[in-house]
């Protein structure tokens, strides 16, 4: 089994920043794209941001410029900088990462979730 612990959510005020991490543990053989999604309340859960194993970095239109996705292979950890935070980014953020244990078949886990509340 992998867990993941995210961490770094928080109250910022408009323009501020907040740095979320989310480190995988346990029976870890391999992590190929690990990624951030959000949810805000009454809204779908989305993709913001994700990076793979070789490097390649994916963005929503609206956090582009803004956050930064970065990922430390040998603390199996991931990171998104947020940068510029707007009220439009508060929700609720959930680390993914895509695992495999055998090199054929790959699974996803997700985090707990880390509420990010973006007010004055």
């Amino acid at each position: 089994q992998v867990q993941l612990a995210e961490s770094g959510g928080g109250l910022v005020q408009p323009g501020g920043s907040l740095r979320l991490s989310c480190a995988a543990s346990g029976r870890i053989f391999r992590i190929y794209t690990m990624a951030w999604h959000r949810q805000a309340p009454g809204k779908q859960r989305e993709l913001v941001a994700s990076i793979t194993s070789g490097g390649s970095l994916n963005y929503a239109d609206s956090v582009k410029g803004r956050f930064i996705i970065s990922r430390d292979n040998a603390k199996n950890t991931v990171y998104l900088q947020m940068n510029s935070l707007k009220s439009e980014d508060t929700a609720v953020y959930y680390c993914k990462i895509e695992h495999s244990s055998s090199g054929l078949v790959k699974t996803d886990y997700w985090g707990q979730g880390t509420q990010v509340t973006v007010s004055s």
